[in-house]
């Protein structure tokens, strides 16, 4: 790819990507796979976050949300650290990557394919680049957030 075409620059796009539902496999364990459904949505008001929801066949989702750039990365090198890690897999039939997913509780590992990834997220830096997807961010709602709001006098 030419330098000047870096899928992390904004070109003029529509200003929405619809939602991209893959095919994924979680591993069980060494040797079992599970098929699953992930559905990863883009929202240009907070586009430094991609919102993944594995769909359970029964029962409720489980939601995560990751770094934009840690997807875009670990589709080709180690990318994430802590709770949420991505690389992708050995070459082989099909490129992919792999998903790491750990909580105190929990450990869950996906295999992802790779290409339908890549061209969604593409299209994700053509609305808001890399450079500029943390223009928008109000760091003040942000920050009260984190901090529980303005302290009220005499508490």
């Amino acid at each position: 790819m030419h330098p000047d075409q870096s899928p992390l620059r904004a070109r003029s796009a529509p200003r929405h990507v619809p939602p991209l539902l893959l095919d994924v496999d979680q591993m069980l364990d060494e040797f079992s796979r599970q098929a699953v459904q992930a559905e990863f949505r883009f929202d240009p008001a907070m586009p430094a976050v991609i919102t993944v929801e594995f769909l359970a066949e029964r029962g409720p989702g489980v939601v995560w949300r990751i770094g934009r750039e840690l997807l875009h990365r670990g589709l080709t090198e180690m990318s994430g650290s802590r709770d949420v890690r991505m690389w992708p897999t050995l070459p082989g039939e099909r490129p992919s990557s792999w998903l790491l997913l750990e909580t105190q509780e929990v450990e869950a590992l996906f295999e992802l394919p790779t290409a339908e990834l890549a061209e969604w997220l593409d299209a994700t830096y053509r609305i808001t680049s890399a450079e500029t997807e943390m223009d928008a961010l109000d760091w003040d709602g942000f920050l009260l957030g984190l901090t529980g709001g303005p302290e009220t006098p005499g508490e």
